[in-house]
């Protein structure tokens, strides 16, 4: 098991439960890190696949495989786990007040954690990880080429 912790946003985690270009640089990042999630990845992953099923990307059963399949690695603790504290919110919300960074509200929520803990945070999104950079957080951005 790899020692070094790095904070997963939703949109590294979702391509471990459907097969997508990030899905093996998902799976090798998981190897090479111990993944931490929060609750709120929980929830924008439930998301994510009602999302999939919305726009017929992902018919029902195979998004009740993968929401069976999350629910599992969670029993096993493929992912460490990060509570969201109130001191998250108000970091967060320091940010946001900046205006220097196009930060949204959800991921300056998961940056605020991996930040407190002096994680990188690994997202394919562009947006969180150069603010993460611009705000002096340690971030990896993932692509899946």
């Amino acid at each position: 098991m790899a020692d070094q912790f790095a904070y997963f946003d939703t949109s590294v985690i979702a391509p471990l439960y459907r097969p997508e270009a990030l899905t093996e640089a998902a799976e090798a990042l998981q190897q090479q890190y111990r993944p931490v999630i929060s609750l709120l990845t929980e929830v924008e992953l439930a998301s994510t696949i009602a999302r999939w099923v919305r726009m017929q990307e992902l018919i029902d059963e195979h998004a009740s495989l993968a929401g069976r399949t999350f629910a599992d690695d969670l029993r096993l603790n493929v992912f460490e786990r990060a509570d969201l504290e109130d001191r998250h919110y108000w970091q967060a919300r320091t940010w946001l007040q900046k205006r220097t960074t196009n930060l949204r509200t959800l991921d300056a929520l998961h940056l605020a954690i991996a930040a407190e803990n002096d994680w990188p945070i690994i997202t394919a999104d562009k947006r969180l990880h150069q603010a993460a950079e611009s705000l002096g957080c340690a971030s990896q951005l993932v692509d899946g080429g």
